[in-house]
């Protein structure tokens, strides 16, 4: 089969490789669609993997076309997302209900083969049913939606109940990448009315205004001293979601976000994180939250499910026609031509959100 496979930092080549044999309780996808996640981009050009040679790639979507031994021949031919990380089941985490903090896990993508292939190898654990109305383009982008989901479960349901259940509780979103565009799209979906943007981009300003929200509540950070925004324009943050990983940003949150209030940190650090005797006081007096987000939850719990996880929390919002994810794709390739995705997004010579490849 042909596939992208990283062989050391900043060598990725298009080549044949050796269908993958399928081990106990694993299913084979076809993909037919993959995004370009922004961690793809430093283990391609920067850090490398945990293990090379590797095809990397974790948000995609397919059709399941073999079934391995123990796994269930129910999925032979079914349409299907996949949750990319492989948790152990037995720490405490997993014990708990809490996979994406598994203690001994695998990952497709960066510890095991992933998508930037024409198939790949996945647990049947880890496979998701679409329904019909779910293109494959909307479920390759299944994995950062839930994401955006469980940062949003985590900073909404855990701040006190009359600031945060209220629609008028004051959200401000740092990032507007895709996880921070998406997490924007999630909150307008679940009906708050003050949801707040910081950005950095013209193209980021058009996109948070087709997704409702008023031009006068977006923050250019190039022109805009974003902390007293917050403290002038908001009123203050009764929840900071934070979706950049950079210190200023971090900081922008906690001198902004009102006593009593939330910071909730999404983005994946640039650097080291450092915080100064002044804003360590801050936290300190203003008893904050600052809290950790990481991954999503799946407890293979469809959209039907009376408790649903992170991802069938998503399905069913898609399945309702409730979001589009699909507006915030910027560009197709094909497999053959995915180096082209690479380095736009590694080069940013030109404006991007999400780069898929659609087989």
């Amino acid at each position: 089969m042909r596939a992208w496979v990283l062989h050391g930092v900043d060598d990725i080549r298009f080549e044949d490789i050796e269908m993958p044999l399928l081990g106990p309780g694993e299913v084979r996808v076809q993909v037919k669609a993959a995004g370009i996640c922004g961690s793809d981009i430093p283990r391609i050009y920067e850090t490398g993997a945990h293990r090379m040679p590797i095809v990397p790639g974790h948000e995609f979507s397919g059709v399941v076309n073999a079934v391995g031994k123990d796994a269930n021949p129910y999925w032979m031919g079914r349409r299907v997302g996949v949750y990319p990380l492989i948790p152990c089941g037995d720490c405490k985490p997993c014990m708990s209900g809490h996979p994406e903090m598994c203690r001994d896990y695998d990952y497709i993508g960066s510890r095991r083969d992933g998508a930037f292939a024409e198939y790949v190898n996945v647990p049947v654990a880890n496979l998701i049913e679409l329904p019909d109305g779910v293109s494959f383009e909307e479920a390759a982008m299944l994995e950062p939606m839930a994401v955006a989901v469980h940062a949003m479960h985590r900073g909404i349901g855990a701040v006190g109940v009359t600031s945060v259940a209220s629609a008028d509780a004051r959200i401000v979103v740092c990032g507007l990448g895709t996880i921070g565009l998406l997490l924007t799209m999630f909150l307008v979906d679940r009906g708050f009315r003050k949801v707040y943007v910081i950005g950095n981009k013209d193209s980021q300003r058009d996109k948070v205004t087709d997704l409702g929200i008023p031009v006068d509540s977006f923050c250019d950070s190039r022109s805009d001293d974003a902390a007293r925004w917050i403290q002038e324009t908001v009123g203050g943050a009764d929840v900071y979601f934070e979706c950049v990983g950079k210190n200023e940003c971090v900081s922008y949150g906690i001198d902004g976000t009102v006593p009593g209030g939330r910071v909730v940190l999404v983005g994946n650090p640039y650097s080291d994180m450092n915080l100064t005797r002044d804003t360590y006081w801050k936290i300190l007096r203003n008893q904050l939250d600052v809290m950790g987000t990481w991954n999503s939850t799946f407890l293979q719990r469809g959209s039907d499910s009376p408790v649903t996880d992170d991802w069938g929390y998503v399905i069913k919002r898609l399945n309702e026609g409730r979001i589009n994810p699909g507006s915030l794709i910027t560009h197709r390739f094909s497999l053959a031509d995915f180096d082209k995705g690479f380095a736009i997004m590694h080069d940013k010579k030109e404006s991007y959100c999400k780069v898929m490849m659609v087989i």
